[in-house]
């Protein structure tokens, strides 16, 4: 069950405008948060980090000695806080700015103007991220839920991991990419598999078809991350056989509903 409230939370507000820091104030303060701090640049971020850690961090993209990104790589490679929520709040839209941030585990990517919806579900999904809330499913206990993750990104596969710990999974198993996650079906046997699209050697597509060709994997459900917004695509990942399609970021409300859906259906 939730036992956090967003007005528990600690935000650290990491932004160089004086005004934007003003607008989303105004918003965090509609959504009953009180506690935040504020820095205006990466410097100052990593020093209020270090003096107390927060619940989560809401970072601009740009700053005077650096960019949100170098934060959010210097917060997930620092290890007594590698594993804090980080938000990204941009204008930016191109897709091969935003996908390391994607890569790397961001609980959301908030446009620029952002609304009050917007920035509620952000808050809702750091909140799943920081409590346990364990999948009930109806003719097995979730901790035997065997599930191999497979993605080049180490970020990216410590976020699905936390994630899936929330909901209760124990039994996890990484690959680096579709090759390795062929090896290993070889030999283990898993409940689900849970891969990322774009990888080199073998995509998540290749692995999903590999997955269907072999008799005692075939009926095996594979939930596809993909940070792929174009609608063909998603259309042609789906044709290859995948039981349900997860955008990046991996929100924690979206992922307890699709496997709930998933492992349910496919234990009947």
């Amino acid at each position: 069950m939730q036992q956090l409230s967003p007005s528990d939370l600690s935000i650290l507000l990491v932004e160089p405008s004086v005004t934007q820091r003003k607008v989303i104030m105004r918003f965090l303060e509609k959504e009953d948060i009180v506690h935040v701090t504020e820095a205006t640049d990466v410097e100052s971020a990593r020093a209020s980090i270090l003096k107390s850690v927060p619940d989560l961090v809401i970072s601009a993209l740009h700053f005077s000695d650096g960019t949100g990104l170098q934060l959010l790589h210097h917060i997930r490679h620092s290890e007594p806080y590698s594993d804090v929520p980080f938000m990204l709040v941009s204008s930016e839209y191109r897709k091969a700015q935003l996908e390391e941030f994607k890569q790397a585990g961001v609980v959301a990517i908030l446009p620029k103007p952002f609304t009050a919806e917007h920035l509620g579900t952000a808050i809702n999904s750091t909140l799943d991220l920081l409590t346990a809330d364990e999948l009930e499913l109806d003719l097995f206990d979730v901790h035997d839920v065997r599930v191999l993750v497979v993605d080049d990104s180490r970020l990216a596969r410590n976020h699905i991991k936390r994630v899936l710990a929330n909901l209760g999974v124990q039994r996890m198993t990484e690959a680096e990419n579709g090759a390795q996650a062929q090896t290993i079906l070889e030999n283990e046997m898993f409940d689900l598999v849970v891969t990322d699209y774009n990888m080199p050697e073998v995509d998540g597509r290749e692995l999903t078809e590999y997955i269907r060709s072999h008799g005692q994997h075939s009926h095996m459900p594979v939930l596809m991350v993909s940070s792929e917004a174009n609608e063909t695509h998603l259309s042609n990942i789906a044709q290859s056989g995948v039981n349900a399609i997860c955008d990046k970021p991996f929100e924690p409300g979206m992922v307890k509903q699709l496997l709930y859906r998933i492992l349910n259906h496919e234990h009947d």
